[in-house]
């Protein structure tokens, strides 16, 4: 379930990995994030707490997700294993909603009526209609202008699940921007609202309250791979945009080095073009939203445009959490294209009739570059963050 590894106590009590995190918010609001902190750390020591989390992971969204052996697969690279951690089986049909019951029965514990959330994709947006839906408490969701069109089909569940929709039509228009929305409401409503932020990023304490709730990944990951093979993997993929479905697949392994945790960042059309979100490929550390981390920069050092065919992934920064384990080492990033995407999103589709979101794609891409180099028998897991339900309309008329 929720497992604390033994020698990896990051962050620190100030919300640092290293040089990365922190709370970059005004003086007044560091009580807010304080209260929760403290709200969260009695919360996840509480082992009634714990069980209704537990309890509706397993029997509201269907944990644990399988992990599945991809035989077509690997007899498509002609060694190793292949095995797909099946996060898309989950209710709502991604990652997202481990986190959002997580923070939504802390929101019920903390006394709040109402949740807001910002999304991408959507998913975030419908894991939080759903939960807002289930557990009583009423639900707002700040989504870019152009990720509504290009999600719409998401933003029509948000709404069917009771949820305002708050369509965001300043800066690039897309995840970035829904996120200062959000923020600003937040802060102008702290004292009414509970924020459920949908991924590894924002102010301290978030980066580890979201890395707390989706940890289940990791940790299931390591028990059913000990179970099926005798033996952990040697590789775990994950797509990357702000890095909550990646943290949760890789934390469980932080005490295991033999591990090669490898992160796939959304290239867009190309790192050395302008259109890519490529953030630990190309950015330069600076404060975004409440914390420092790697952020993608203009010519005047402002922050810069983030591109990606994927909603999910299109956002110029990512966690700090990220950003230490790459400067250190600890985990592996590597920039894969949308065409690379696209391609990975048929392949799959057409070998094991498993429709990725365009997101996880990014991270079953990486399989061409990484088959060629691995020994006959080692075992590669990549994290299948969501389904593809969603992007299957405008991807086929992509690859006509």
């Amino acid at each position: 379930m929720f497992v604390k590894n033994l020698n990896y106590n990051l962050p620190d009590k100030d919300g640092f990995f290293g040089e990365f995190g922190g709370a970059f918010v005004p003086d007044d609001f560091k009580k807010v994030l304080t209260r929760l902190n403290d709200e969260f750390e009695k919360a996840i020591n509480d082992e009634k707490f714990l069980d209704e989390v537990y309890s509706l992971l397993k029997d509201y969204s269907g944990r644990p997700t399988p992990l599945y052996f991809a035989k077509n697969l690997t007899n498509y690279y002609g060694k190793g294993k292949i095995y797909l951690k099946r996060e898309d089986l989950n209710h709502t049909g991604a990652h997202k909603i481990n986190n959002v019951i997580g923070q939504a029965l802390l929101a019920k514990r903390m006394g709040a009526k109402k949740v807001i959330a910002e999304t991408g994709a959507g998913q975030h947006g419908v894991a939080s209609a759903t939960a807002a839906t289930l557990l009583g408490l009423q639900c707002d969701v700040f989504m870019g202008e152009k990720d509504i069109i290009r999600q719409h089909l998401n933003v029509e569940r948000m709404k069917l699940l009771g949820a305002k929709v708050h369509s965001v039509d300043t800066g690039t228009k897309t995840l970035s921007d829904a996120c200062d929305a959000a923020i600003d409401y937040w802060i102008r409503h702290s004292d009414e609202v509970f924020y459920i932020l949908g991924s590894a990023v924002g102010p301290h304490p978030y980066p580890k309250i979201v890395r707390f709730f989706q940890s289940v990944i990791g940790n299931e990951i390591k028990h059913q791979c000990l179970e099926k093979e005798g033996r952990l993997p040697n590789y775990v993929l994950a797509c990357i945009g702000g890095g909550s479905n990646a943290i949760g697949a890789f934390h469980a392994f932080m005490d295991n080095p033999e591990v090669k945790l490898i992160g796939l960042e959304a290239a867009g059309e190309g790192v050395e073009t302008e259109k890519t979100a490529a953030s630990l490929a190309k950015g330069k550390k600076m404060i975004l939203h409440g914390k420092r981390q790697y952020v993608l920069c203009d010519k005047d050092g402002n922050v810069g445009e983030s591109y990606s065919i994927s909603a999910g992934l299109d956002y110029p920064g990512c966690g700090p959490e990220h950003c230490y384990l790459h400067d250190t080492g600890l985990a592996k990033y590597e920039p894969i294209t949308d065409d690379e995407a696209v391609q990975a999103f048929a392949r799959l589709s057409r070998l094991e009739g498993i429709i990725p979101a365009i997101e996880s794609a990014h991270a079953v891409a990486y399989l061409e570059k990484l088959m060629p180099t691995t020994s006959a028998d080692d075992i590669v897991v990549v994290n299948l963050s969501g389904r593809g339900d969603k992007d299957t309309e405008r991807l086929l008329q992509l690859l006509v």
